[in-house]
C-alpha cells in the first residue's frame, strides 16, 4: 500500500517535473549552446553599422557622396593606384553637375580628399556584408543556428543587401540633370533603412541575453500598456529620424537659424512656393524644418508621457530603462537646438546624428524590457 503524501507535496513535486520538463525541451533544441557567439557576431554587426551611419553622415557633411560616379560592387573595393587611375575618376566626376555647378575648378588633390570619403563609406559597406555573410554561412553549415533563427539572422543580410542597392539609387539620382546633391527623399530612405537593420540587431541582441525558458516566463510578466505606448514612441522616433534625413539632404538645417520662431514667425515665410505642391515636403527649406521641429516638439512631449507612465512600474530595470530614454531626450533636443543656432557645423551636426542612434537604440531597450520584465528580487524591509 502506497503511503501518504501531502497535498504541497504532491502539487510541487508534478509541476515541478513538468516544468523542468518544458524547459529541458526548450533549451536543449538546436543550436540551443550557441546563443552567446551569435550574440557577439550581432555585436560586432550592430558596432559596424553604426560606424555606417556614421560615416554616412560625414559623407554627407564633406559633399562627398556624388565623388565616385559608379556602382561596382565587387571591383570597385580596389581604389586607384596610380596617376591615370585617379585622373580618370576624376574626368568621371567632372562630367556631373556637381563639379560643373558648385566645384568647377577643383584640383585633383581636393577631388581625393572627397574620393576617400566615399570609398570609406562603400568599402565599411563591404566589410558589413563580409562579417554578416562570413559569420551566417558558417552557423549554417555547422547547423548551429537555434530553431526558428535561420529566418531572422538572413532577414538582417538582405535588409543589408537592399541597403547597398537602396545606396547606389540614392547616388544615382546626383549624378544628372541639375541636382549637386542626391534627392533628399531618397537619402530618408537610405538612413530609414539603416535605423531598420539597427533596430533588428538591436532587438535580437536583447532576445539572445536570455534563454527561451526564460523569455518565455517574462512575457507572463508583460506590462502590456507600457509595451504599447512605447511601441508608439518607437514610430514618431523613427518618423522624426526619416525628416531629419530630409533636412540634412537639403541642407535645410543652415536657414532660420533662429529659435522657437522661425524668421520671427511661427510658420516659415511662403513654404509652398515650389509647383507641384508636394515638392515642399521634400525641397523648401523652411518647410522640412518646420514639420522637423513639429515633430521633435511630439516626439518630446510624447516621451514624457510615456516616461511618466513608466513610474509605475513595479520593476527597477524597467523604470530605469526609461529614464535612460528620457535623459538622451532632453540631451538630443538641446543638442538640435544648439546645432541650429550655429547653422549645423559638422561636428554638432553629426553628434546629433548619434543622439539619434542613442535614443532609437535606448526606445528598444526600454521597450523589450517592458515586454520581457528581468527577474528581481523582492526587497527585504
Amino acid at each position: 500500500m502506497s503511503s501518504k503524501r501531502l497535498i504541497f507535496e504532491e502539487v510541487g513535486d508534478k509541476s515541478s517535473t513538468a516544468e523542468t520538463s518544458a524547459v529541458g525541451s526548450i533549451n536543449a533544441g538546436q543550436g540551443a549552446g550557441m546563443r552567446r557567439p551569435i550574440r557577439i557576431w550581432l555585436v560586432t554587426l550592430f558596432c559596424l553599422v553604426v560606424c555606417m551611419i556614421l560615416v554616412g553622415g560625414l559623407t554627407r557633411l564633406t559633399d562627398s557622396g556624388l565623388s565616385i560616379t559608379e556602382w561596382r560592387p565587387v571591383t570597385g573595393a580596389i581604389p586607384p593606384i596610380s596617376a591615370a587611375t585617379w585622373e580618370l575618376e576624376f574626368e568621371k566626376y567632372k562630367q556631373i553637375p556637381e563639379y560643373q555647378l558648385q566645384n568647377l575648378g577643383m584640383s585633383l588633390s581636393e577631388f581625393k580628399v572627397i574620393y576617400w570619403w566615399e570609398w570609406g563609406h562603400r568599402q565599411l559597406g563591404r566589410v558589413v556584408g563580409l562579417v554578416w555573410a562570413l559569420g551566417f554561412l558558417t552557423l549554417f553549415v555547422l547547423k548551429a543556428i537555434p530553431i526558428g533563427w535561420s529566418r531572422r539572422l538572413f532577414f538582417v543580410g538582405a535588409l543589408g543587401g537592399l541597403q547597398g542597392a537602396i545606396g547606389w539609387w540614392m547616388v544615382a539620382s546626383g549624378l544628372s540633370g541639375e541636382m549637386l546633391d542626391v534627392a533628399s527623399y531618397r537619402l530618408a530612405t537610405h538612413l530609414g533603412i539603416a535605423f531598420v537593420i539597427l533596430g533588428f540587431l538591436t532587438w535580437f541582441i536583447l532576445l539572445l541575453g536570455y534563454t527561451e525558458s526564460d523569455l518565455l516566463l517574462q512575457r507572463r510578466a508583460r506590462e502590456k500598456r507600457l509595451f504599447s505606448i512605447s511601441t508608439g514612441l518607437l514610430h514618431i522616433a523613427f518618423l522624426q529620424i526619416l525628416l531629419g534625413a530630409l533636412v540634412a539632404g537639403i541642407d535645410a538645417g543652415r536657414s532660420y537659424t533662429d529659435w522657437p520662431l522661425m524668421a520671427g514667425g511661427f510658420f516659415p515665410p511662403e513654404p509652398f512656393s515650389i509647383t507641384p505642391i508636394w515638392r515642399n515636403f521634400f525641397e523648401d527649406y523652411g518647410l522640412v524644418q518646420f514639420m522637423h521641429r513639429i515633430a521633435g516638439y511630439v516626439l518630446f512631449v510624447f516621451g514624457i508621457v510615456v516616461w511618466w507612465k513608466s513610474r509605475s512600474s513595479g520593476n527597477d530595470k524597467v523604470h530605469f530603462a526609461f529614464n535612460a530614454v528620457m535623459a538622451i531626450m532632453i540631451f538630443q533636443v538641446i543638442l538640435g537646438v544648439v546645432t541650429l543656432l550655429y547653422a549645423a557645423p559638422w561636428n554638432l551636426a553629426i553628434l546629433h546624428q548619434l543622439g539619434a542612434v542613442l535614443l532609437w537604440v535606448l526606445i528598444l531597450r526600454a521597450r523589450f524590457l517592458s515586454g520581457y520584465p528581468p527577474q528581481q528580487q523582492v526587497r527585504r524591509v
